[in-house]
C-alpha cells in the first residue's frame, strides 16, 4: 500500500503545529478565539506547508480540506479548556483523522480498509491479544486496587496516629477509643491527605497501567530480560524515598508491584501460548 502521501502529511502536520507554531500563538488563540490574527496565520501555514510537501500540486482538494478542518479543529480547541490533556488529545486525533480520510480519498484504498477490517475480525489472534492489553490496564488494575485495599487503610490509619495534622483535619468528627472504629468519612480525610502528601494525583494508576503494558509487551515477545530490568528500576525509585511508616509503605509497594508484575507476565504468557 501506497503511504508516501500520508506520512509526508503527517509530518507536516507535526511541523507546523509543534515547531512552527509559537506559543505565543497558541496563547493568542486561546484568548481571543475566532478573532485571532494568529490563528489563521497558523493556518496558513499549516495548509501551504501540507500542500507543498505533498507533491501533488494539481489537487487541489489537499489545501482546501487542509485549511477548512484545521481551522474549524483550532477553532473549537481555543473555545475549550486550555489545561485538559484530553482536549489536547481529541484535537490531535482529530487533525490525524482528517489526514487519513483524505488520503484514503485521494489513493482511494477504500477497498484495502475494508479488507483489513474484515481481517481483523475473522481473526482469534487479534481479539486475544487486544483483549489482553484491555484486561491489564483499567480491569486488571482495579482488581489489584480492591485485593489491597485493606493495607492501604492499615497505612492510612498508622499515618493517622503518627500525623497530629490529620486530626485537625477530621476534628469536626466524634472521637473514639480506637482509631479504627472512626466513620468512613474519617477514612477517606485520611487517604485524601496521604495522598496530597506522598505524591501527584492518580500517579500510582498511570505507573501501574504502564509497567503492566510494558510487562505483556515484553513476554509476548519474549523479552523476559527486561522485565528484569524494569522491576530492578521501579524498586530503586520506590525504595530510595524517605517517608513515615517506611515498613508499611514498602511491604505494600512490594506486594503491589509483584501482584502487579506476576499478573500480567502469566497473561503474557497465556496470550503467547494462544496465538502460537
Amino acid at each position: 500500500m501506497e503511504i508516501n502521501l500520508l506520512l509526508r502529511l503527517i509530518f507536516a502536520h507535526l511541523l507546523t503545529d509543534f515547531v512552527f507554531q509559537p506559543k505565543s500563538w497558541v496563547t493568542d488563540r486561546e484568548q481571543k478565539h475566532g478573532k485571532s490574527t494568529k490563528l489563521y496565520l497558523h493556518v496558513f501555514i499549516t495548509t501551504i506547508v501540507a500542500y507543498i510537501l505533498s507533491g501533488l500540486y494539481t489537487n487541489w482538494l489537499i489545501p482546501v480540506v487542509i485549511f477548512a478542518s484545521h481551522l474549524l479543529i483550532d477553532y473549537l480547541k481555543s473555545k475549550s479548556d486550555k489545561d485538559r490533556f484530553s482536549y489536547f488529545i481529541i484535537d490531535q486525533m482529530a487533525h490525524l483523522l482528517v489526514i487519513l480520510l483524505l488520503w484514503l480519498f485521494i489513493e482511494n484504498k477504500w477497498t484495502a480498509v475494508q479488507a483489513a477490517i474484515e481481517l481483523l475480525n475473522g481473526s482469534p489472534k487479534f481479539w486475544i491479544v487486544a483483549g489482553g492489553y484491555l484486561f491489564v490496564t483499567l480491569p486488571l488494575g482495579i482488581i489489584i486496587g480492591k485485593a489491597t485495599q485493606k493495607w492501604r487503610d492499615q497505612i492510612s490509619l498508622e499515618k493517622a496516629r503518627s500525623n497530629s495534622a490529620l486530626a485537625a483535619s477530621a476534628q469536626d468528627i466524634p472521637e473514639t477509643e480506637n482509631i479504627e472504629d472512626q466513620t468512613e468519612s474519617t477514612i477517606q480525610i485520611i487517604r485524601s491527605t496521604e495522598e496530597q502528601e506522598l505524591g501527584l494525583a492518580n500517579a500510582g494508576k498511570w505507573i501501574g497501567i504502564c509497567e503492566r503494558i510494558l510487562i505483556l509487551t515484553f513476554v509476548i515477545m519474549g523479552q523476559y530480560t527486561a522485565i528484569g530490568f524494569l522491576m530492578t528500576a521501579k524498586s530503586i525509585l520506590r525504595f530510595s524515598e524517605k517517608e513515615n511508616n517506611t515498613q508499611l509503605k514498602t511491604e505494600y509497594v512490594l506486594v503491589g508491584t509483584l501482584v502487579s508484575f506476576a499478573s500480567s507476565a502469566m497473561i503474557g504468557v497465556l496470550i503467547h501460548l494462544a496465538i502460537t
